[in-house]
């Protein structure tokens, strides 16, 4: 029978920092990526690439939350 692993969040508020950056930076190849093509898109195309970036900045807004709750669990698990 296997044991389960201990509960190991030592670096969860740096893999969260890591999606956060990766998730913006994605948000922002997509606005460059509209401004140097849009012209050749339809409005449709424009419309789903606003739409997932709007998608992006809800993520973001909980990954900052879920870094505020590893920064209290650290705080009180030290």
């Amino acid at each position: 029978m296997t044991m389960a692993k201990p509960d190991d969040r030592s670096d969860n508020a740096e893999k969260i920092a890591k999606n956060i950056g990766d998730t913006l930076e994605n948000m922002n190849e997509a606005r460059d990526y509209v401004k140097a093509h849009g012209n050749e898109m339809s409005e449709d195309e424009k419309r789903q690439i606003r739409e997932k970036n709007q998608r992006r900045e809800e993520s973001i807004h909980g990954l900052r939350e879920e870094i505020k709750d590893e920064a209290a669990y650290s705080k009180t698990n030290k």
